[in-house]
């Protein structure tokens, strides 16, 4: 079991065995040649999902294992790409260029700035983000549409708020605060059986809600109003 205070081994040799086995794997297995990016993209859910379950539980093992099965679908389209003359980036590339906006996203860490309360680092980190994303003309624009509603929701109205273009304190329609998660939880249930029972289905009329709610927003940054 490695020790957290020892310093970071590098060299990785797992990892290139990991990459290793992959390469032998998309040689000899048939089912694995069939596999694109597209073909993978639910199996990369379904593991996604599967950690998160293993996060909440707070297990420590299922977490170790839930976080190789995700790690196993990056080594699956890294190789993938290393096959594709189109792409031609290798697992590698793909460290380099997440090691590279770690760096460039933390400047209070790697650079001059200075950063000594949460709220300084958000400061920070969204300047620098800003910088990257220069040529975005929305403040919703890199929002994955793909993303279950809820959470698409909470993503939407917070990059929203963040641009002035939504009003947090504004009057809401259920007319409650919440005590805590819990209750909120509750009333979501509670909305949800609603829509169940009169033959509603609150993820597409959520989605449709936010269709409406990104096109308003779009509307009033280009000064065509609401």
């Amino acid at each position: 079991m490695t020790d957290p205070t020892d310093p970071a081994p590098t060299p990785l040799p797992q990892m290139d065995a990991l990459a290793a086995s992959m390469r032998t794997v998309l040689d000899n297995c048939v089912w694995s040649q069939t596999m694109t990016h597209a073909s993978l993209v639910t199996y990369l859910i379904e593991e996604s999902y599967e950690l998160i379950d293993a996060v909440e539980a707070e297990n420590r093992d299922v977490m170790l294992e839930e976080l190789g099965d995700v790690l196993l679908q990056v080594v699956f389209h890294a190789e993938i790409a290393r096959r594709t003359p189109a792409e031609r980036f290798s697992l590698d590339d793909i460290a380099r260029a997440a090691n590279e906006k770690m760096i460039r996203r933390h400047p209070h860490v790697f650079g001059n700035e200075t950063a000594l309360t949460v709220d300084e680092v958000w400061r920070v980190w969204s300047a620098a983000k800003a910088a990257e994303k220069s040529t975005r003309t929305s403040a919703l624009d890199g929002i994955p549409q793909s993303m279950p509603a809820l959470a698409l929701a909470e993503k939407v109205l917070s990059r929203a708020e963040r641009a002035g273009l939504v009003d947090p304190g504004s009057p809401n329609r259920v007319g409650q605060r919440f005590a805590d998660e819990a209750e909120l939880g509750q009333v979501l249930l509670d909305i949800s059986a609603a829509a169940r029972s009169q033959g509603l289905d609150a993820e597409r009329a959520l989605r449709s809600a936010l269709r409406e709610l990104q096109d308003g927003i779009r509307r009033q940054e280009a000064g065509g109003g609401p």
